[in-house]
């Protein structure tokens, strides 16, 4: 059973994921993604799941936890939620992706040339002493004139252009350019304007795009719809740790860490951003620091006491409500999740965890539902 206090920290890194995801099909049916020789986007893989180290594991059940906690009295625990809310200027921004990602050629300006402030849809080329670069090539492309989003000169090279038209655009990599190979480079761009996006939205240019959406104001009201389900979720596990946080303040008196369980935390995080760095053709102390600012090793013991204090808080908290599983209802439930999880047997579904693993993460998540029911009402 994989623990859910690492999915649960690691929320962070899994988001930024999605965001570049989203990031990716915003380019949508409009073309070629724009090349890393002009633009910064790129994608990435999504880590796998931590491999979980259970050797030497020492269980609750074991364990004196009056020695390392003590609760005060939770009767009247009541925590209240922050509202949802829609960011505006987010929807706008999606909106406006959405649409230009979206158009139509046929509805696209051919009868005027490029202005300042426009977006152009383009084909483009980049060659370096005559020769084609890697990432130099798109098609379709729908680039913001003014935007800042290519080299200096590209954009303003195309002031100008009536779309049909080609241009020879030369132009000079910055000296500090990200590639060695284009870093301070005399290049061409060729490139063909093909069509201007008009600036006004209509509605005939997204029809279609999304099953019964065929106006503009249906499109904002499904993003819309989108955020705030998106919203209602971070809020929930927003919520969900603002309950954990303020009841381990508020209601429990950490008196001591084991060290067990802090070295158990802290090999499983470790593991899992081993596992995910080589997902993401990285490694793990890059990623640590992209993510989240800090060393690997500050990252996993801080990891580490976090998730030693809510387990901790959460097994007392079981004790005196006595959430148990007996060994009967321990294998009803694995059998339950196996199947549920369309694994073969209950071992295959349990991998390198043992059943007393899951018997402690279980009740770990009893407990914790239970403080959150009291919380909430």
């Amino acid at each position: 059973m994989k623990n859910k206090l690492i999915r649960k920290i690691l929320v962070g890194c899994a988001a930024a994921l999605v965001c570049m995801s989203l990031a990716g099909c915003a380019q949508g049916k409009s073309g070629e993604a724009s090349s890393s020789a002009v633009s910064t986007e790129s994608s990435q893989a999504t880590p796998a799941e931590v491999k979980q180290s259970t050797e030497g594991r020492v269980y609750a059940k074991d364990m004196d936890l009056d020695k390392y906690v003590t609760l005060k009295d939770y009767t009247n625990f009541k925590v209240d939620p922050d509202p949802v809310t829609v960011d505006e200027e987010e929807l706008e921004e999606i909106l406006d992706n959405v649409y230009v990602n979206s158009f139509p050629a046929e509805l696209g300006i051919k009868d005027r040339a490029v202005a300042l402030g426009d977006t152009a849809n383009i084909d483009y080329v980049g060659k370096k002493d005559g020769v084609a670069f890697d990432g130099g090539t798109a098609t379709g492309s729908n680039l913001g004139i003014g935007s800042h989003t290519f080299i200096d000169g590209f954009e303003d090279g195309l002031i100008g252009v009536m779309p049909g038209e080609t241009v020879d655009l030369n132009l000079k990599f910055p000296e500090d350019y990200h590639s060695e190979e284009l870093a301070g480079a005399d290049v061409v761009f060729t490139v063909t304007v093909n069509y201007i996006i008009p600036e006004e939205k209509m509605d005939e240019a997204i029809a279609g795009i999304i099953e019964e959406v065929n106006t503009i104001e249906e499109l904002r009201q499904y993003i819309y719809d989108y955020l705030e389900m998106s919203a209602q979720n971070d809020n929930q596990d927003a919520y969900e740790e603002k309950i954990m946080d303020t009841f381990i303040e508020e209601y429990c008196e950490i008196k001591e860490l084991p060290e067990e369980w802090i070295s158990y935390y802290g090999e499983n995080v470790r593991n899992y951003f081993i596992t995910a760095a080589l997902q993401m053709a990285t490694d793990p102390e890059t990623l640590v620091q992209t993510y989240y600012g800090q060393d690997l090793e500050t990252f996993c013991k801080e990891y580490a006491e976090l998730a030693t204090r809510r387990d901790l808080a959460m097994q007392a908290v079981a004790k005196k409500e006595n959430i148990t599983l007996d060994d009967a209802k321990l294998d009803e439930v694995l059998q339950q999740y196996a199947t549920e999880s369309g694994a073969a047997s209950v071992a295959e579904y349990l991998g390198e965890a043992s059943k007393e693993d899951f018997r402690q993460d279980y009740i770990y998540e009893e407990a914790f539902s239970l403080i959150i029911e009291r919380a909430s009402n």
